[in-house]
């Protein structure tokens, strides 16, 4: 069978489903106005961003393979980590580290090239994630902070390879975001795991976190991630409409001429997070957020009509 081959193993612990995060890389491009930029020397902004994205799925899957040799014994406690690879015994934790290994070298040997604060953002979030498996894990709110703080080392990492600015009320964004889907993440594993005599072997931190107080954190993440974001689109102006776009500004009432179009966007925003809260308290999905996003239709339709238009008042109206 499929399922029992060793490729197939060693691509499932490599969880490239995961690589969905490391789309992040691209916020800072995308919303700087610089997505379509080539500059007189070397690659277009997306070619070389794009590589930094590819480096961070090695270094990334890399990463997994030392979490889930780290996580061996506390994953084969747990109602369905037990299945994984690694832990049901179908891959074997020498050949996992040698894989693991491997991964870190070629992240290194691939970013030789590349920027020097790139490199160091690489090894913090090396760091951080290996400081995650061993010990933040197990501190109540440490751990949340630190799955945030890899969605923001991420941003800055797409920043940093291009050299670009980032507005404090985006990076308030994404702190916000990363922390309500951490504290989602958590709420998820607290409903699937109720009742599991081994709870507290399987996720330490679950134990502190009462459901009043996860309640309370999501709640005041929720709806920090919409208003940061709503206060980012108001900052971001359109300097001047151009050519064929200008003429269709000069036919409508002053009324309806705005230079905050990115606003648009703001309702999509705040549908996402109550579609999340949604999945969360209803149907338990909260624990990965990847597959979320790409199994529910409506959370998915929503994050590509965002995307849509951000890049067309983005690149189109200005």
């Amino acid at each position: 069978m499929i399922r029992d081959s060793f490729l197939y193993n060693v691509v499932r612990t490599a969880r490239p489903q995961q690589w969905i995060k490391n789309l992040a890389l691209y916020a800072a491009l995308i919303f700087s106005g610089f997505f379509f930029y080539v500059p007189a020397s070397g690659p277009s902004y997306f070619v070389t961003v794009t590589y930094a994205f590819l480096v961070f799925c090695v270094l990334t899957s890399s990463i997994y393979y030392i979490n889930d040799i780290i996580d061996f014994e506390s994953d084969k406690q747990h109602p369905f980590k037990k299945k994984r690879p690694i832990a049901s015994g179908l891959l074997d934790i020498k050949t996992a580290t040698v894989i693991a290994i491997s991964g870190l070298l070629l992240t290194a040997l691939l970013s030789m090239g590349m920027p020097l604060f790139f490199k160091l953002l690489l090894l913090g979030y090396l760091l951080l994630q290996f400081g995650y498996s061993k010990i933040f894990k197990h501190i109540p709110i440490v751990d949340v902070v630190s799955i945030a703080s890899g969605f923001l080392i991420r941003i800055y990492a797409g920043a940093v390879i291009v050299n670009l600015h980032m507005s404090v009320w985006f990076l308030l964004t994404v702190v916000s975001a990363s922390l309500f889907l951490a504290v989602g993440k958590r709420q998820s594993e607290r409903t699937l795991l109720i009742g599991q005599k081994n709870i507290g072997e399987t996720r330490v931190t679950l134990k502190r976190y009462s459901q009043r107080l996860l309640d309370q954190y999501t709640s005041m993440f929720a709806n920090a991630t919409w208003l940061t974001y709503a206060l980012f689109a108001f900052q971001n102006e359109i300097s001047a409409p151009r050519q064929k776009i200008a003429l269709f500004y000069s036919f409508l009432p002053r009324a309806l001429q705005s230079q905050k179009l990115l606003m648009l966007s703001t309702p999509l925003v705040i549908f996402g997070v109550m579609r999340y809260l949604q999945l969360i308290y209803e149907s338990n999905q909260g624990e990965s957020p990847e597959k979320v996003l790409l199994k529910d239709k409506p959370l998915l339709i929503t994050v590509l009509l965002f995307g849509l238009i951000v890049m067309i008042v983005t690149y189109f109206l200005t």
